[in-house]
């Protein structure tokens, strides 16, 4: 056969660290990776700015750029986690308000922890 033929895998590329984050009641897990590139950082500084008639409207969007950014894992209740970004993105949407106020406490602790000189939501 061919070289068309064969299938090659891909080789695994370096893996940033995920640090697991647990609600107060347990119900919730949520996976943050500890890697963020240099681009990343220039586009959140670019959303966390945003429009100075919308400070609101930028604050929000910086939360939901980093968690679709650092999100790797959300478990809910026992359920089976969600993996997928998309399907992440989707349920930080579909998100109540008890939810994204974890969240963006999660985001702010990581945040510190992880990359001080970045500015939290």
């Amino acid at each position: 056969m061919g070289k068309r033929g064969r299938r090659r895998e891909a080789a695994p590329g370096p893996q940033a660290p995920v640090a697991e984050y647990v609600s107060a009641d347990g119900e919730m897990t949520l996976g943050l990776r500890g890697a963020m590139s240099p681009a990343t950082r220039r586009e959140y500084a670019a959303v966390r700015g945003g429009s100075p008639l919308s400070q609101e409207d930028a604050w929000q969007r910086s939360a939901e750029f980093l968690f679709e950014r650092l999100a790797t894992r959300w478990e809910i209740a026992g359920a089976e986690p969600i993996v997928r970004q998309k399907e992440l993105l989707g349920r930080y949407r579909f998100a109540g308000v008890e939810e994204r106020r974890w969240i963006r406490d999660v985001l702010r602790e990581h945040l510190a922890e992880h990359f001080p000189g970045v500015e939290a939501p």
